[in-house]
């Protein structure tokens, strides 16, 4: 019996398994807790109402079912939401559209709960943006500490999962936008490669690097709405190899997938601080005493030219991939071009009042997509990445995954400077690469997570969730926050910062 087959068995046998009641319970959850966090835009109506058509289904349990499922608000839902993006532009934006990848949620059972904040148009509106804030939900905050940054863009989805909203959300990723917020909020993210989830019915950035993929409470419920949400779409063309590579990716976790496996040792990603260092090193310890033969890898050749050709690639891909959206939204949403977008904010103070849209405004002066300049762009990122970049790392120490932290821990929130990061991890070699990357709670400093990078090839996922897997499993981080309003203000750094014989 498959994995998938096994969680469906046990849910048939389980009459007490009921998606109404778990809907209820999430509802309760968000109404709750919600408010210190602002991680849940709206919450969906119907939601009651999909569960009790699943309770009174006599169709076959999907692997999902009963799983209330929060989805980020730059993804269609069927129904009376919006999908606004977080801009005041969409807040029309009711398209009665289910994206292919919500659609396959609900197939397997799943309830759509409602919609997550997220960094306004995924964070590529302002080289100055607050990760977490958008006009309509404002500001995020990361659940472990309340002043701190839920980094973004899939903000809300992050929070959520890490304030016990739901076992579950989906985010998208251009550029660590998936990987960053799980992190820094300790749970589970999974980019996937490029092309094995759609992106129809979803606000674009880039059609070279966009992607939507799990979050989760673990890499098992990351796993299941893995394998949910995957598949081919003929209305989006890079997913065609998707229903060739998707697999059971329940069946490759095993406690024991880490034995004699050789993992690459990022060490020239950061840089980092002390205590991350501290951290990664107990992860690699974790992996060495699993059976993994770890390989460190100094240094990579030319990364330092991929981040201004992926600039380059993202401006121009924007204003083309934008415009053909807006032509599909509702005539409600007045907003039909990227100049529309740039026009729109420029007339609403709430829009522009903590930063800019120079981005935007960058990406409207671009030459298209036959442009010579973003055609060589791609070629170079594309190459510095992916052939030249991960596969060369892979192939020239014989390694199957590439390791490093994902992110230091999380910042403040600054409404002056707007965000502060200190170091980066693999996300965008990754991203410009279109290869999976997975990153799993490694452990906190001083209450606040970082995440350990599990990096491989094209369509590796299954093998990169089994080795998460084997990693969780001996590791034991699970990490639960405390909403405290802030580290400083809690001990024992409070007494840390205090004079000495104050009281």
């Amino acid at each position: 019996m498959s994995a998938i087959a096994l969680v469906l068995a046990l849910a048939a046998a389980d009459p007490a398994l009921r998606a109404e009641t778990n809907t209820q319970a999430a509802i309760a959850r968000v109404k709750r807790l919600n408010p210190q966090i602002h991680a849940v835009l709206a919450l969906d109506p119907t939601a009651l109402d999909q569960a009790r058509a699943l309770d009174r289904s006599r169709a076959a349990r999907g692997p999902l079912f009963g799983m209330p499922i929060l989805i980020k608000d730059n993804i269609e839902a069927k129904g009376p939401l919006p999908t606004t993006a977080g801009s005041l532009a969409l807040a029309a934006n009711v398209t009665n559209r289910d994206a292919p990848l919500v659609a396959r949620l609900r197939a397997a059972g799943a309830v759509i709960l409602g919609k997550t904040n997220l960094s306004e148009w995924a964070n590529m509106r302002s080289s100055a943006s607050i990760s977490g804030w958008s006009a309509i939900g404002g500001q995020t905050r990361n659940p472990f500490a309340l002043d701190r940054d839920p980094c973004g863009s899939s903000s809300g989805s992050g929070a959520a999962v890490a304030a016990g909203l739901t076992d579950a959300a989906i985010g998208s990723e251009t550029d660590g936008s998936i990987t960053c917020p799980a992190s820094l909020n300790g749970i589970v993210g999974l980019k996937p490669t490029v092309g094995l989830v759609s992106r129809t019915h979803i606000v674009p950035i880039s059609h070279s690097q966009d992607t939507a993929g799990p979050m989760a409470k673990d890499v098992r419920t990351a796993a299941l709405v893995l394998a949910a949400i995957a598949g081919s779409d003929p209305a989006d063309p890079a997913t065609a190899a998707a229903d060739v590579h998707k697999t059971d990716y329940l069946a490759g976790l095993k406690p024991d997938a880490l034995k004699g496996v050789r993992i690459g040792v990022l060490r020239f990603v950061g840089p980092w601080s002390p205590p991350v260092d501290t951290l990664f090193a107990r992860a690699l310890d974790v992996l060495r005493a699993q059976g993994a033969t770890l390989v460190d890898i100094a240094a990579m050749k030319d990364r330092d030219k991929i981040g201004p050709a992926e600039l380059t690639v993202l401006l121009t891909e924007l204003k083309a991939d934008m415009n053909v959206y807006l032509a599909t939204t509702p005539k409600t949403v007045e907003s039909r071009t990227l100049a529309d977008l740039i026009a729109f904010n420029a007339a609403h103070p709430r829009e522009l009042a903590l930063f800019g849209q120079d981005s935007f405004e960058k990406a409207e002066a671009t030459k298209g997509l036959a442009d010579p300049a973003y055609l060589a762009a791609r070629a170079l990122s594309l190459r510095l990445a992916g052939r030249d970049g991960i596969d060369a790392m892979l192939a020239a120490n014989n390694v199957v995954a590439l390791v490093a932290p994902t992110m230091p821990p999380a910042w403040k929130i600054d409404a002056v400077n707007g965000d502060q990061i200190a170091g980066g991890g693999p996300a965008d070699l990754a991203a410009v690469a279109g290869y999976p990357h997975l990153t799993v709670p490694m452990g906190a400093v001083r209450g606040l997570p970082v995440g350990l990078s599990f990096v491989g090839p094209a369509w590796s996922e299954a093998k990169l969730l089994g080795l998460g897997y084997a990693y969780e499993q001996a590791a034991k981080m699970r990490l639960v926050p405390t909403f405290a309003a802030s580290v400083e203000g809690t001990e024992p750094t409070a007494s840390l910062l205090a004079p000495m014989g104050a009281r």
